[in-house]
């Protein structure tokens, strides 16, 4: 079986959820598949990316603009793989009726949430979610909170989806020692203890009532951290910290890469998480691997990735966040308790397994 992998979102220098998603996922497909040959096609060339393994090709397929509904589809008309997966969005419109295609759907956040994205973005996004839920052959959703989704507002049969978790990446993502928590903290300024944010800035992570509620803990020479790129609609949220009169409580380092990250869930008081939507939530399972406690939302995929090894709160309620920060503090055998439940929860997870299981989808649509 010849399977061609959309491979461009990897190329992507600062990498979000989708972006390693495909990262991973295609590094473990390597690391487990000796038997299918995949060919990944990339719109230019990546960086500090190497697969050496014999089954595995790579071509690099440029153009200036409309890469998947043009240089993309082209290809795939030319020399066509037995299936075409993407990691993330859609599949080309013009293509033959006999090639299989599989896409991978992380969430329905312009659907339910569409005020906190900008309208050509939703446009996008629903356009390229709906039109893989009626013309894919088969849907990854990345948890069972996502696949509901699916079925309940695209009407998507079950039988055409597959949930398939992610995973979190152990050589990366372990406690680091208390040398480098204390040279990264040094490096990027941190003096105090923190609570730790990480993800885009943006609307539906709920990063001001998260501020809202560090004010309303009451909290002392405690600080907020928030690493990630800017995202969309994030001017209120920047100017959150001013308007709460903590503007020297609250830091946002922007996009950090995995070198420092491990440190910092590391040194953290706890990952606060509150999101209003998730399809997954990939920073819990990596607070989970460096023994950092979880606070999270107990609504959607966050609740269904961290099991009972988080602390769950109402995600629209300041007082259950600030309540939640507290204890995090205050409560050193909850810390404890949170900190075991998480090291056992995350060996749940895995990208080889990952990979395993996204390769069993691969060969029930190729023999379907």
């Amino acid at each position: 079986m010849l399977i061609g992998i959309d491979a461009s979102r990897v190329v992507k220098e600062e990498k979000t959820g989708t972006e390693n998603y495909s990262w991973n996922l295609i590094h473990a497909l390597a690391g487990v598949d000796k038997k299918n040959r995949y060919v990944l096609y990339f719109n230019k060339s990546p960086r500090f990316f190497e697969i050496s393994q014999a089954n595995f090709s790579t071509k690099i397929i440029t153009s200036p603009r409309f890469w998947t509904q043009g240089r993309l589809a082209l290809e795939c008309l030319i020399h066509p793989p037995d299936i075409l997966f993407v990691p993330a969005h859609t599949i080309p419109v013009l293509r033959w009726p006999g090639l299989k295609t599989i896409v991978t759907v992380h969430d329905l956040g312009a659907e339910f949430l569409a005020e906190y994205h900008k309208f050509p973005q939703k446009l996008y996004l629903n356009w390229s979610t709906k039109y893989v839920a009626k013309n894919a052959n088969h849907l990854i959703a990345v948890s069972n909170f996502t696949k509901k989704d699916l079925i309940r507002a695209l009407k998507v049969p079950a039988s055409r989806i597959s949930v398939v978790y992610e995973g979190v990446d152990g050589k990366v993502f372990y406690p680091r020692p208390d040398w480098e928590v204390k040279q990264v903290k040094s490096n990027w300024g941190i003096g105090k203890g923190y609570f730790l944010y990480v993800g885009t800035i943006q609307p539906r992570k709920n990063l001001v009532r998260l501020m809202e509620a560090f004010t309303a803990s009451g909290l002392k020479n405690i600080d907020l951290v928030l690493a990630g790129s800017s995202g969309w609609l994030d001017e209120e949220i920047y100017k959150a910290p001013e308007k709460l009169s903590i503007s020297n409580r609250v830091r946002f380092l922007g996009y950090v890469e995995s070198d420092d990250l491990p440190a910092l869930y590391s040194g953290a008081i706890g990952l606060a998480f509150p999101s209003l939507y998730e399809g997954f939530g990939l920073p819990i399972l990596e607070a989970f691997t460096c023994g950092c406690p979880v606070l999270t939302s107990k609504i959607g995929a966050m609740a269904e990735v961290a099991g009972d090894a988080a602390l769950l709160v109402d995600p629209l309620s300041k007082n259950e966040i600030a309540a939640g920060l507290k204890k995090l503090v205050t409560d050193k055998g909850l810390r404890e308790s949170l900190i075991k439940k998480g090291e056992e929860r995350v060996k749940e997870f895995s990208w080889e397994k990952t990979a395993i299981e996204t390769i069993k989808v691969f060969e029930k649509v190729y023999g379907g």
